[in-house]
C-alpha cells in the first residue's frame, strides 16, 4: 500500500489539507489537473449522470489509494542540529 501512495504522491495526486468536503479525492484531482476544487467537483456530478455508478466505486477507491498531503510532506524525523566547529 505504501508504494502505491508514494507513486500517486509522485504524481502529484495527494488529497490536500485545505480545501475538503469530504474526503478530498475531489480537490486533489482539482489540485493535479489545475483545477479549482468547485469545478472538480461539478464534473464529478455531472460525469455521474452521463455515466451512472461508475463514481460511486471510483471515489472510495482513490480516498484509500491517494495518500493525505500530511502523511505526504510531514517530516519523517526532525533535522539534525546544527553543528558549530
Amino acid at each position: 500500500m505504501n508504494a502505491v501512495h508514494d507513486t500517486m504522491a509522485r504524481q502529484g495526486l495527494v488529497r490536500p489539507r485545505d480545501g475538503r468536503m469530504l474526503g478530498g479525492v475531489c480537490a486533489g484531482l482539482g489540485r493535479r489537473f489545475g483545477l479549482d476544487p468547485w469545478i472538480a467537483r461539478l464534473l464529478f456530478v455531472v460525469i455521474l449522470f452521463v455515466i451512472p455508478g461508475s463514481q460511486i466505486l471510483i471515489y472510495p477507491v482513490l480516498w484509500l489509494l491517494m495518500p493525505s498531503e500530511e502523511t505526504v510532506y510531514s517530516p519523517q524525523t526532525p533535522p539534525a542540529p546544527p553543528t558549530t566547529w
